[in-house]
C-alpha cells in the first residue's frame, strides 16, 4: 500500500495476489484447488444413491442458486459522483512502468460490456492507456469476447456502452481474468466467495458493476474511433507495438469516499499475474478433465505465460493416444492458444519440471513423437511470423507402445526404481542423525 503517491491524492494498492498464499486467501480457500474440487463434485455425472445422496445432489443445486448476483440500489462506489468535465483521469495513480511504455497504463481495470443483440454480459480484464484526462484506450484482443460485442456494435453502427471497475473483491477480480466458458463471471464469483455479488445500475450506461468497487468508469464507444495504443512492457517480457484499440470517452467516474486504486506491474514472468494464471490452472482441470477424461493433471508453466505451453498427463489406453490430447487442448476454448503441448504417462508429476525434461529430453523419438501443425497463437506472440496465427508442437513423451512402431526386442524397457524398503530405511537413518 502506498499511501503519498507522486501526482495523485488516492493511495495505491499493489502485490495483492503476489503469491499462492495471497492468492489462496484471497478466494478464501487454503489451496487452490480446493475451488476446483468443489467444481469437481458438482459436475459429477453419477445419479445419487439413496436418501443420503439425494440430499447431496439437492445441496448441490442450492448452492448455485444462492450465488447469482442481486441488484441494490445504492453503493459505496456511487459515494462520490463525477461527470463530464469534472471527470479527470490524472485522479488516478496509473503507472508508467517500463521506460518505453506509451505512456502510463491502469491494469487492473474490470472491463463489462454486453453484446448488442444477445444481451449477454462479459466482464474482462484489458489493459488501459491514458489518453487524457478522459480518454482511455482499449486493450482487447482479437479473441476477446468484449472485442466481439464492440464488433457488432459497429456492424450496427451503434456506440457501445462499456464500465471499468476498479478495487473489486478478489473473487470478482479473479473471475475477470478467468477464460470461463459461457458462464457469467459474477454468478462464477459467487460461488467462489460462497455469496451473492451485489451491483448496481451505473449513472450513464446500461450497464451494472459491482457495488463495493472503489472506482468506476462509465463511457460509450463510438464506432470506428481509434487511438494508437502502446507500446507496452507486456508479460512476454518484450514491449507489445503500437496499434490501434478503440478508445472510450468518460462521461462519468463514481468512487468511494475513501477510494483506494488497486493495480499490477505486468513484464517478464514471475510477476503478480502469475498466481492469477496458477489460480485457473487449478480451478479448471474438473472442466477439463468433462470433455477429454483421460487427462490426469496438467501444469501452465509461468514461463509460459500460460498460453505458450501445457503439459499434460493421461491415463494411455491406446495407440497415439497422446496424439489425441494435443488436438483435444488445441480445440479447448482459449488452450486453444497453446503453442506447446508436452504429453506424459500418468506416474510422471507435471509440476516437477526436473521429470518432465528427463521424459521429454531423453525418451522422445523426435522422428515418431513429435506432431506439427499450425493455429491460432495469441494476439500478443511477437515471435509468429503472421500474427495471430503460427505454429504448434506437440511433443509425445509417454511410454512407446508396439501398436504405435516401437519395434524394439523386449519393448519399452522398465525404469530404474529404488527399493522402497532401502529408501524407507535410509531415510528414517537421515531422520536419527537430523539430516
Amino acid at each position: 500500500m502506498f499511501d503519498d503517491v507522486l501526482g495523485s491524492a488516492l493511495p495505491l494498492a499493489i502485490n495483492l495476489f503476489g503469491t499462492e498464499r495471497r492468492m489462496a486467501l484471497a478466494l478464501g480457500v487454503e489451496s487452490l484447488d480446493e475451488i476446483g474440487h468443489r467444481i469437481g463434485d458438482l459436475i459429477k455425472p453419477e445419479l445419487p444413491h439413496g436418501f443420503a445422496g439425494m440430499r447431496e445432489s439437492v445441496g448441490k443445486l442450492l448452492s448455485l442458486k444462492a450465488v447469482p448476483p442481486k441488484k441494490v440500489k445504492t453503493a459505496p462506489c456511487q459515494e462520490v459522483v463525477r461527470t463530464g468535465d469534472a471527470v479527470d483521469l490524472y485522479e488516478l495513480p496509473a503507472l508508467h512502468t517500463w521506460p518505453l511504455d506509451g505512456g502510463a497504463f491502469m491494469n487492473l481495470g474490470l472491463t463489462n460490456t454486453r453484446h448488442p443483440t444477445e444481451g449477454t454480459r462479459n466482464v474482462g480484464m484489458y489493459r488501459l492507456q491514458r489518453h487524457d484526462a478522459r480518454t482511455v484506450g482499449m486493450h482487447w484482443q482479437i479473441h476477446k469476447d468484449s472485442n466481439a460485442h464492440h464488433a457488432v456494435a459497429e456492424r450496427r453502427g451503434e456506440r457501445l456502452p462499456v464500465a471499468i471497475a476498479f478495487g473489486c473483491d478478489p473473487a470478482v477480480t479473479y473471475a475477470a481474468s478467468a477464460p470461463l466458458p459461457g458462464i457469467d463471471e459474477y454468478l462464477f464469483a459467487g460461488f467462489i466467495r460462497g455469496e451473492r455479488v451485489e451491483l448496481v445500475d451505473c449513472k450513464t450506461v446500461p450497464l451494472q458493476v459491482p457495488a463495493n468497487a472503489q472506482i468506476v468508469l462509465e463511457g460509450w464507444l463510438e464506432p470506428g474511433e481509434r487511438l494508437p495504443e502502446g507500446p507496452f512492457g507486456d508479460h512476454t517480457g518484450f514491449y507489445t507495438p503500437v496499434e490501434p484499440f478503440p478508445a472510450l470517452r468518460v462521461d462519468c467516474m463514481t468512487m468511494r469516499k475513501d477510494a483506494i486504486f488497486q493495480t499490477i506491474v505486468v513484464g517478464r514472468p514471475p510477476q503478480e499475474d502469475q498466481w492469477l494464471g496458477k489460480a485457473t490452472e487449478r480451478i479448471f482441470l474438473p472442466l477439463i478433465r468433462m470433455t477429454v477424461p483421460e487427462v490426469v493433471d496438467y501444469d501452465l508453466p509461468v514461463e509460459g505465460v500460460f498460453h505458450n505451453c501445457a503439459i499434460v498427463s493421461i491415463d494411455k489406453r491406446y495407440p497415439k493416444h497422446a496424439q489425441k490430447v494435443m488436438n483435444a487442448i488445441w480445440g479447448a476454448g482459449l488452450l486453444s492458444l497453446t503453442k506447446l503441448v508436452v504429453v506424459v504417462d500418468a506416474d510422471c508429476d507435471v509440476h516437477d519440471y526436473s521429470e518432465v525434461a528427463w521424459r521429454a529430453f531423453g525418451n522422445v523419438d523426435y522422428a515418431h513423437d513429435l506432431l506439427l501443425t499450425t493455429g491460432p497463437v495469441d494476439h500478443l506472440d511477437h515471435a509468429a511470423y503472421q500474427q495471430f496465427w503460427g505454429g504448434k508442437a506437440g511433443i509425445d513423451a509417454t511410454r512407446k507402445l508396439a501398436s504405435e512402431g516401437y519395434a524394439r526386442d523386449g519393448g519399452w524397457p522398465p525404469e530404474i526404481v529404488q527399493d522402497p524398503a532401502i529408501v524407507e530405511r535410509v531415510s528414517t537413518r537421515w531422520a536419527e542423525y537430523g539430516l
